[in-house]
């Protein structure tokens, strides 16, 4: 069974626990980051998970259990009926999507996002997460024998995205980095070697105001961990506490037209108009995330071995 690590506030001060069906038993040591935790804390974690729960949830803040500084890498239209919903086909796509967040994007699991004032296009995304535990700094041919050599574990995030920024500005990295728009957590599921087997076996669940918006199975993943970590490593240094956000399933608040039509848009439009009827459009959209809106996403194997925890969060103004 894998096992579900916490970090936490109780009584003013930040520590790090294991998740039990009771509550929380508390590890005994000190870490700052959550690479400090890789490199120092197994027979710690190990040694909690046997005790019995000391803690109830309640009487704590839980927070991210990925901490800065960290990189958050991310892939994009990672999933098929993604793809499909973009108006890309998944079987010719010759290449693997990459950017990043800034890390003051993370943000706890059971809290609140703020939507900054400018921003209308607010959207979701849930993601599993890869937690690194190995730093690589040149190549590697990663597979599914030795991916565990290179993943720590794995957490729940949502890639929240300001669409009005990132697509007519053409700028990932601002539109999806402002304060707060990465919430991970609640669990950082440590795995045991045999369970890696699972990445291709969970369900990701996204919810807002208790309608299922996305939902879909990791595997329909275009481009596996294993490939990605290998390429990854080709072009880029990684380490331990960095994370790789795998990309979303279908069923974002965003829709873009086919691609005739964004075609002959361009033709005969320009620019500055394309942009502004774009905008129009999604404007319209009622799926865009408002004030009040409360974000729920699960991550979860069928039997439960698996069970990256329940995030909840509140968009405020």
């Amino acid at each position: 069974m894998a096992t579900n690590i916490v970090r936490f506030v109780h009584q003013g001060r930040s520590a790090w626990g294991v998740a039990l069906n009771g509550g929380i038993a508390p590890l005994a040591g000190t870490y700052e980051t959550t690479a400090d935790l890789i490199a120092r804390g197994e027979d710690d974690w190990r040694a909690a998970k046997t005790r019995p729960a000391s803690l109830p949830f309640q009487a704590v803040e839980l927070l991210s259990p990925v901490t800065a500084p960290a990189r958050l890498l991310c892939q994009g239209a990672n999933y098929r009926r993604h793809m499909i919903e973009s108006g890309l086909n998944p079987d010719e796509k010759a290449f693997n999507m990459f950017f990043e967040k800034a890390d003051c994007t993370l943000n706890a699991p059971h809290g609140k996002v703020v939507r900054p004032a400018h921003v209308r296009l607010l959207d979701y995304e849930i993601e599993l997460a890869l937690v690194f535990g190995k730093a690589i700094s040149g190549p590697v041919t990663v597979t599914a024998d030795n991916l565990a050599d290179h993943v720590f574990g794995l957490a729940i995030a949502n890639d929240i995205s300001a669409r009005d920024v990132q697509l007519p500005q053409m700028q990932f990295f601002k539109g999806k980095s402002y304060r707060g728009f990465c919430p991970v957590g609640p669990h950082l599921a440590v795995l045991e070697r045999e369970e890696f087997r699972y990445l291709d076996h969970l369900t990701l669940s996204l919810a807002v105001n208790g309608e299922i918006r996305q939902q879909d199975e990791t595997a329909n993943l275009v481009y596996k961990p294993a490939e990605t970590i290998s390429e990854l490593s080709t072009f880029s240094d990684i380490a331990p506490g960095d994370i790789l956000l795998t990309g979303t399933p279908s069923g974002c608040a965003l829709r873009v037209p086919p691609p005739f039509v964004r075609k002959l848009t361009q033709l005969v439009l320009p620019e500055k108009k394309v942009w502004a009827a774009f905008g129009r459009m999604q404007a319209k959209r009622p799926q865009y995330l408002k004030p009040g809106d409360v974000v729920t996403a699960t991550i979860a194997s069928a039997d439960r071995v698996v069970d990256l925890g329940e995030q909840r969060v509140t968009i405020t103004a």
